[in-house]
């Protein structure tokens, strides 16, 4: 015979809650809808706790090593269908072991809150490196600005739900294979609030919420990058009773021909003549803050970077990054006869 006692843990002096305990830790632990359950034990645990539940099954099971009460054990495994007929769990708020199994709302309540809303925003290179303010105007579910989100008309009161009678939740009670499970769900009359409107308000017609449009002014940081996410609380969609979720907006920022980002480095391209490259010059070049004045020195290679400090992407601890300018030189498809002659005599120079 099984030893009830091995299987939930317990001494056989245990009391009532220590053994309704134990099978509420292995319930939740073991239950097969759970992800890395296990029937097996679990519908061991559900037989030990049926029969050690039961005042009377126990002490027969305490005096001849079984039961003689109920229908007992079927072979080849435990019999759930009897689980309404034992006094142990009727006692047992089934609804609140499992009701993260079966979706229900069992005895913890959240605050409501209303959906997040998401959008996207496009910037260009300099907008994204330097930051911008940018006002958008998106189509959401807004608070009522008539009666404040109570849904009632001015100047009339709000009366207790008669649905729920001020809870905000109804609960509910339906049989399983485990007998009576308890579960409870938001009102459906009051939205969860406890409370309804005596007179409707026009505006909303007491839903406290209404949609249309909104604008809503953002700030977008110095160097955020594309596909970054910028989060603003409270500024998603309304809900009567409970707070407003939240407004994501993702950036996008546009190819610049001009700068490619890397990191905290800008880098741009400069084209020079071959003849600057071996004997030097200025060049004027282009940098995220506008154009300014960069010297090539004599015998530059191509390909070779020139780095100009502070004028990168803004670091969010403080600072900027460097532009890096890569060169290039670009070298000429035809040449002139005096050219040409010039470069042979080079050559004959042993250059």
């Amino acid at each position: 015979m099984k030893d009830y006692y091995a299987v939930l843990g317990i001494s056989k002096s245990a009391s009532e809650d220590e053994v309704k305990k134990a099978f509420r830790k292995l319930a939740h632990k073991y239950h097969p809808d759970k992800k890395g359950g296990d029937e097996a034990k679990f519908k061991e645990a559900s037989e030990a706790y049926a029969v050690l539940a039961d005042k009377k099954r126990r002490a027969e099971y305490d005096t001849y090593g079984r039961t003689f009460s109920g229908s007992g054990t079927p072979p080849g495994g435990f019999d759930f269908s009897n689980f309404q007929g034992f006094e142990g769990f009727q006692d047992i708020d089934l609804g609140d072991i499992f009701s993260e199994f079966f979706g229900g709302g069992g005895r913890a309540t959240r605050e409501r809150r209303g959906r997040d809303v998401s959008i996207d925003l496009e910037l260009t290179f300099t907008e994204a490196l330097f930051g911008i303010e940018r006002k958008v105007l998106i189509t959401k579910t807004n608070t009522c600005n008539e009666c404040q989100g109570t849904g009632a008309k001015t100047g009339t009161q709000l009366a207790t739900c008669g649905t729920c009678g001020g809870r905000g939740q109804v609960k509910e009670s339906r049989s399983t294979f485990l007998g009576t499970m308890s579960t409870t769900r938001e009102c459906s009359s009051c939205g969860g609030t406890g409370s309804t409107p005596k007179e409707f308000c026009a505006h909303c017609k007491g839903a406290g919420v209404v949609r249309g449009q909104e604008e809503i002014r953002l700030s977008v940081p110095s160097g955020i990058e594309h596909g970054e996410m910028i989060r603003m609380p409270g500024k998603g969609e309304a809900i009567r009773g409970g707070i407003a979720g939240d407004l994501y907006i993702k950036i996008h920022v546009k190819n610049d021909a001009r700068f490619k980002r890397e990191g905290t480095m800008v880098s741009t391209t400069l084209a020079i003549k071959i003849t600057d490259a071996l004997l030097g010059a200025e060049y004027t070049v282009p940098t995220p803050d506008g154009d300014m004045p960069v010297k090539i020195p004599s015998g530059i290679s191509h390909g070779e970077t020139i780095k100009i400090k502070g004028k990168g992407a803004p670091i969010r601890s403080g600072g900027r990054g460097d532009l890096l300018v890569r060169i290039h030189i670009a070298f000429p498809s035809q040449l002139s006869r005096s050219a040409r002659k010039l470069i042979e005599d080079l050559k004959k120079e042993g250059l």
